[in-house]
């Protein structure tokens, strides 16, 4: 034993005198320090001392052995050479341990800075991987926390031992040995033994009870039984713990009411990254919209086709900016206007240019961005989306596809308020609510303008209905100059020629479709690495929007191709020699888009149709299907397109135009594409009579175009050949096959414009609005403070 205590002890010895050495080495040091001088004499046994030391890695000796002085301390050590000599001489052998050690230490301090720098990589991408802000971090330690304590609470807190009332009677009751009793929650008693008495490791003992009533009634009666004085029955207490049970009944509840508040800060229903509500689920009453200040590229001079139309919205912009002229006549402004007309006519093009231009604040928001699936939310958004402008003031509020909103009501809602219908209330209410001192305009852009609501249409809501069409062959000119502007022309094209060119080529197409073919041209030219743009470019864009991508890789038998050329030559001959049918520029088997031909015409510029009109063109449609049947004695589905529309114009002709002698002057409307027809609007009988004149109508026509092929089978036979042939034939080998068009015909932009005034669109403006994007009073302001500076002069 006292050897193995002198084993133990003999290191801690050694430890003490090692550290009662150098602190007498120290000392030494510090007189040396006192002194200025000697330090390098004092090396050698600064360094035999604490040679034994360097395995502690103490920095101070390592520090001090060395011959280069601490920085920041270079002129407390002058330099001698004979010091100098006398060290390097004394110390080259604890030079070498100090490299080493040094070296030694190095690749540890490397070790640990590798060590680092591989934890703080793999945090950095935790958070690439798990992008967490500190608020969130926060909050889930937050719950974490909370959750914990309540987990070890109710899992490590005591709960004693359960005892039965028998072994309560017997064994505690009669022998004394029961303090007092506690009843909780009326439902379970704990028995609490009298100081002194240590019944088991726990410190109470319980059992379950029935009721409180009979617990109190067999206390009663077993202490009787057992002979207890009054004065020593045990008392009872009464009190409420809580057992967690509640809390586990109700976490299930709160974790799916946390995992909400979470979605609706990270996920969809943040209303948007950065925008206004962000992160809060009952922020969703917030508008959407947004305020739009000098960050929109599109102005005036960028929408063409449209003049009308742009002279009321430069109306809108001038009084915004020049109130005092209308003010001074007692004119108010209209509160509202309404852009309707088909797609892609430049509804909202004019409605980003009218940003662009306004120096007012332009507010802008989704008709569909006030549906939501929560109850209340739509007439919320509309309450703020008005807050907004009314702060804003003077602004202009533009409403995109606004029918998302403003559909009639009553329709689909089986007697009860859709949210919709609530949606569009609070609309109406806040459009009426204006008076003419906010000077807020609501702009509101639509393509179903039939099926707003009325109370939304009238006067004091949206005064003006401003309706946008397919511009005309001068509205086509103009905006092919716009999108021709930005692009690399061939140096010999004119862009004036070729606008007017490209305008006559395009009848019907709106200014998307002439964005559209400009894009095209651009690409086409692009994919066979041309330097510019040529005609050819644009006339191959034209065929591909009107017909589709041409397929060349789609291969034909022979008895399909030649039923699909033949069948293009029965087109091609039946409108060449029917006057009031289209002018043909091009006609090729070439597949394109769904179908196997493709024919191009050139309809005129045309409002009104009479019935010998509309029956030419019924006749030319059916040239196709009759030159199978004259030429193969069977017929094919390529028919199928041309059949549908034979049909509808035939029914369009006997229901709606009323061009039919046997229904005398009646129109009924027709159903639209995707409406649910539930009713006719007419009776049983006059459905089987329009049925019949239809098909004597279509009868007719079919008859007819049957004798015109008959006559000319040679000349569609001429056709089909050369198309077999060539693929394509243009206008020129259609007149060197069939001769000149015996009927008059228009193909250039001078033919189409002449007898309509200028070439050019009419882009004046009316004097009061010459001035439209000049502030006059900041003018007239400036103009009085010339006067006064020459008064003073």
């Amino acid at each position: 034993m006292t050897g193995l205590l002198s084993l133990s002890i003999g290191p801690f010895r050694n430890r003490v005198r090692t550290v009662r050495e150098w602190s007498r080495d120290l000392s030494t040091i510090s007189a040396t320090f006192r002194h200025n001088g000697g330090l390098s004499s004092k090396l050698p046994l600064i360094q035999r001392r604490c040679g034994g030391l360097y395995q502690h890695n103490f920095p101070l000796p390592r520090f001090l052995s060395s011959n280069k002085p601490p920085r920041g301390f270079e002129k407390f050590f002058p330099k001698s050479e004979e010091s100098s000599k006398s060290a390097e001489g004394n110390t080259k052998e604890p030079e070498s341990i100090v490299s080493e050690r040094q070296n030694t230490n190095d690749d540890e301090d490397e070790r640990q800075r590798g060590g680092k720098k591989e934890e703080w990589y793999s945090w950095t991408r935790f958070q690439e991987d798990f992008p967490l802000d500190s608020k969130v971090v926060r909050n889930i330690l937050i719950g974490a926390a909370g959750m914990s304590t309540a987990f070890l609470y109710f899992y490590f807190r005591e709960t004693g031992v359960q005892i039965s009332w028998k072994d309560f009677v017997h064994h505690y009751l009669n022998r004394g040995v029961v303090d007092h009793l506690e009843v909780v929650n009326k439902q379970y008693v704990k028995v609490i033994p009298a100081h002194g008495v240590k019944s088991s490791e726990v410190s109470y003992l319980w059992f379950n009870i029935g009721s409180v009533d009979s617990f109190e009634r067999n206390l009663e009666m077993a202490q009787q039984e057992l002979g207890v004085e009054p004065t020593h029955k045990v008392p009872v207490f009464y009190s409420s713990e809580s057992d967690g049970t509640l809390f586990f009944t109700l976490f299930p509840t709160l974790l799916l009411v946390g995992f909400l508040l979470f979605a609706s800060r990270q996920g969809p229903l943040a209303g948007g990254r950065g925008g206004r509500g962000r992160g809060n689920l009952f922020n969703m009453s917030e508008s959407k919209a947004k305020v739009i200040k000098d960050n929109i590229d599109v102005r005036f001079k960028d929408v063409a086709g449209c003049e009308e139309a742009k002279l009321e919205i430069l109306e809108f912009v001038n009084y915004l900016k020049n109130p005092q002229q209308y003010k001074d006549l007692g004119a108010k402004i209209p509160k509202g206007a309404v852009l309707s007309g088909p797609p892609g006519t430049g509804k909202t093009l004019l409605a980003k240019a009218t940003a662009g231009e306004a120096n007012v604040p332009f507010i802008t928001v989704n008709g569909s961005e006030f549906q939501e699936m929560f109850v209340g939310v739509g007439p919320a958004r509309i309450r703020d989306m008005f807050a907004t402008a009314r702060k804003n003031a003077p602004c202009i509020l533009f409403i995109d596809e606004i029918d998302a909103v403003g559909r009639k009501r009553g329709r689909g809602d089986f007697g009860g308020q859709s949210e919709q219908e609530n949606t569009l209330n609070q609309l109406l209410v806040e459009m009426d609510g204006f008076n003419s001192c906010t000077n807020v305009v609501v702009l509101a852009g639509t393509n179903r303008a039939d099926i707003l609501d009325p109370a939304l249409m009238r006067p004091g809501r949206f005064d003006r209905h401003i309706y946008i069409g397919p511009p005309d062959i001068k509205g086509r000119a103009s905006i092919f100059k716009v999108h021709l502007r930005p692009l690399k022309l061939d140096s010999s094209i004119d862009k004036e020629v070729l606008a007017r060119k490209l305008a006559a080529l395009t009848p019907g197409f709106t200014g998307a479709d002439i964005a559209n073919v400009c894009n095209e041209a651009a690409l086409i030219a692009a994919r066979h690495l041309h330097q510019h743009i040529s005609t050819k470019h644009f006339e191959q864009a034209t065929e591909r929007v009107i017909g589709g991508l041409e397929k060349k890789s789609q291969v034909l038998q022979l008895p399909e191709k030649t039923t699909v050329a033949y069948h293009e030559a029965g087109h091609a001959v039946v409108g060449w020699f029917l006057e009031h049918a289209d002018p043909l520029l091009k006609v090729s088997i070439v597949p394109r888009g769904k179908g196997l031909g493709y024919a191009q015409y050139l309809p005129k510029e045309q409002y009104l149709f009479n019935q010998e009109q509309l029956f030419d063109r019924m006749c030319m449609m059916l040239g196709g299907r009759v030159a199978e049947q004259v030429f193969f004695q069977r017929v094919t589905t390529g028919a199928h397109d041309d059949l549908r529309k034979v049909t509808q114009s035939a029914y369009a002709q006997v229901v709606q135009f009323g061009m039919s002698d046997t229904m005398g002057q009646m129109s009924f409307d027709l159903p639209r594409q995707g409406d649910i027809v539930t009713e006719k609007p007419f009776s049983e009988s006059t459905a089987q009579l329009i049925d019949q004149e239809v098909r004597l109508l279509i009868d007719a026509a079919f008859q007819r175009t049957l004798q015109l092929v008959t006559d000319k089978k040679d000349m569609v036979e001429k056709v089909a050949k050369r198309l077999l042939e060539k693929e394509i034939l243009d206008k020129a080998d259609i007149v060197e096959l069939l001769g000149s068009r015996p009927f008059q015909e228009k193909s250039s932009y001078e033919e189409f414009v002449e007898g309509l005034g200028e070439f050019e669109e009419n882009i004046s403006l009316p004097k009061g609005l010459k001035d439209w994007n000049k502030n006059r009073g900041e003018e007239k302001h400036m103009q009085d403070q010339q006067n006064k500076s020459a008064v003073y002069l």
